[in-house]
């Protein structure tokens, strides 16, 4: 039985995760969705591990939904599937995510690429929120996720039209932080996470819970939580490490303690 989630461990302490649905561009079936979950749960505690990228293939990251799985289900039925416990993993992932978005990122699959840190996408990517045209909504972040990345105006378009944007639209929103060429997508991605690789773990980490968990706090809340993470990496082997080396003038050599 083929894999529906390929996750290797790469050099430089970088995880690449594929979807691998190629038939179905990667429609995101129940069983799909728990693959990712499991996939996500064996990296967060891999001390190796320092960035993952998240991509599909050459013609979608993910279609969406599987609907073969969702047009006779009951309300009752959603609510029994909790696919949410799923897509928490990835959320909960300490570690940076980068996606790598090449040709559909439509629905859940957008909603799973708006679950990563940062969004790297193909000039001709193809994504949108189409729920709208069979009768549904977003019910993953569609709305929530995407408002808060594009702006009101933006999210209502998205969501009330169904229509796709490409790659290009999507970095001038402010969606995704880098487009390229299509074919050039993964090789960006895996660079990026590369340099991130290198930087001390434990200050990556705690950027990303400051940005992550002061985004919806108040000003005063958030300068909080930013200022204590600030103090608590003087406790680090890193800190040490990385001030010690500018004044060397030498390359740092992180051990993420």
């Amino acid at each position: 039985m083929t894999e529906l989630v390929l996750a290797e461990k790469l050099e430089n302490n970088i995880a690449l995760v594929r979807l691998n649905r190629p038939d179905s561009l990667n429609a995101l079936n129940i069983a799909t969705r728990q693959a990712i979950a499991d996939s996500f749960a064996k990296l967060q505690d891999d001390a190796e591990v320092r960035c993952i990228v998240l991509t599909g293939n050459d013609k979608a990251f993910a279609a969406g939904a599987d609907l073969k799985e969702l047009s006779s289900a009951s309300s009752i039925d959603m609510f029994k599937r909790r696919t949410e416990r799923y897509w928490q993993v990835v959320n909960n992932t300490p570690q940076p995510i980068i996606a790598a978005i090449q040709g559909y990122a439509m629905g859940g699959g957008l909603e799973l690429a708006m679950m990563c840190d940062m969004l790297v996408v193909g000039e001709n990517a193809q994504l949108a929120q189409p729920e709208i045209k069979v009768g549904i909504m977003p019910g993953a972040g569609g709305t929530q996720r995407l408002t808060r990345a594009v702006g009101k105006f933006n999210a209502m378009k998205i969501n009330l039209l169904g229509k796709p944007f490409s790659g290009q639209q999507a970095y001038d929103m402010g969606l995704a932080c880098e487009v390229c060429p299509d074919a050039e997508v993964l090789e960006i991605a895996l660079k990026m996470a590369t340099t991130i690789s290198r930087m001390p773990p434990l200050a990556v980490q705690a950027i990303k819970q400051s940005i992550l968990h002061g985004q919806d706090a108040s000003m005063e809340a958030a300068l909080f939580l930013e200022r204590k993470a600030f103090q608590q990496l003087f406790a680090s082997d890193d800190q040490v490490e990385g001030m010690q080396a500018f004044i060397e003038k030498r390359r740092p050599s992180f051990s993420g303690k």
